[in-house]
């Protein structure tokens, strides 16, 4: 039998014999994130050849995009605190105490946060044993960005089997973006790397929702990216008639983003639709780059698979998203590894 850990949707195989051996209810740890699983044999499905036809298995056109659109619902809330700390550092008069009190709000995060701030990373002098302390040392923009690392990672790390994504590929690879368009936006216009970094952060959450669908089509989507050549979210229109880019912005409202980030998300793939947009090419433009396994390999800017209308705009040569490259590939992997 087929068993899915509800907290990190790691996947496994199970001989039922071996279960019912135990008993009808069990309770075992995740060997994947240790969390607790619990079955009620009970309350299984019946065998494949029995089940019948789940919704989105069956559902098309535009009844099929009411159901997805419908799904945002169900995903898991970001984390308040999240929304909370960004109100409280919109006031210029906040102070440290402010900030430190949401955060520590939610123990789970407010430990991230801190693992974060002692990291090699930040390079911060001595250890960081507080929240208000690593406000202190690391400043509240820095620390912001660590706070919306931490509770990013708390919803961005399942595992999509429709994607064919493992637990953390997700989340490692839009931490890769966040970074390169925080990269990126400080060589083009440092006003806006925060909501570079936001939005790269974030631009591929509509996954979290697509994905039971994608699952459900797995033929014919595999069939569109390999036989048909198709781009990932070219696929997703031709099976859904709607793309992660686009469900990204649903999922950002129901977490309270800013809407100011929700163009840049949701046009991240076709910025050029929206002619001129500087954060949509940033985030489009780092996504790009971040899905090159080894920037040695380009010889110039049109080795990217990016819109030339994105390249021409931001004015960056090879030698230099080289260096966004190297710098953001470094910052996932400090991060992932403080985490």
């Amino acid at each position: 039998m087929k068993i899915i850990c509800p907290h990190c949707g790691q996947r496994y195989s199970v001989a039922e014999e071996r279960i019912k051996h135990f008993g009808s209810h069990v309770i075992f740890p995740c060997p994947s994130c240790k969390n607790k699983i619990e079955i009620n044999l009970a309350d299984q499905p019946p065998a494949p050849s029995e089940r019948p036809l789940q919704p989105q298995q069956c559902a098309t056109g535009d009844e099929l995009i009411k159901m997805i659109l419908g799904s945002v619902k169900d995903l898991p809330a970001m984390p308040q605190v999240a929304e909370r700390a960004r109100q409280i550092l919109a006031d210029k008069n906040c102070s440290f105490s402010m900030i430190a009190r949401v955060i520590e709000t939610d123990q789970a995060i407010a430990a991230k946060v801190l693992k974060l701030a002692n990291s090699a990373f930040y390079s911060v002098m001595g250890t960081v044993t507080s929240i208000q302390h690593a406000a202190m040392v690391l400043g509240t923009k820095t620390l912001y960005q660590v706070l919306q690392i931490a509770c990013a990672a708390s919803v961005l790390s399942a595992r999509l089997s429709g994607y064919g994504h493992n637990s953390g590929d997700l989340w490692r690879h839009s931490l890769a973006v966040a970074a390169c368009s925080r990269a990126i936006a400080k060589r083009r216009n440092p006003t806006i790397i925060d909501n570079a970094f936001s939005a790269g952060l974030l631009h591929d959450c509509g996954k979290l929702i697509l994905d039971r669908y994608l699952e459900a089509r797995s033929e014919a989507f595999q069939k569109c990216l390999v036989q048909e050549k198709k781009k990932v979210f070219e696929a997703e229109r031709i099976l859904l008639g709607v793309d992660h880019a686009h469900i990204a912005a649903y999922v950002c409202e129901k977490w309270q983003i800013p809407k100011q980030l929700f163009t840049a998300i949701q046009y991240h793939h076709t910025p050029s639709l929206l002619q001129v947009h500087e954060l949509a090419f940033i985030v489009h433009l780092a996504n790009a780059v971040m899905h090159v396994p080894d920037i040695s390999t380009l010889k110039d800017m049109a080795d990217i698979e990016a819109e030339p209308e994105a390249i021409k705009f931001l004015g960056l040569d090879i030698n230099q998203i080289a260096l966004v490259w190297q710098e953001s590939s470094d910052y996932v992997s400090k991060t992932i590894g403080s985490l």
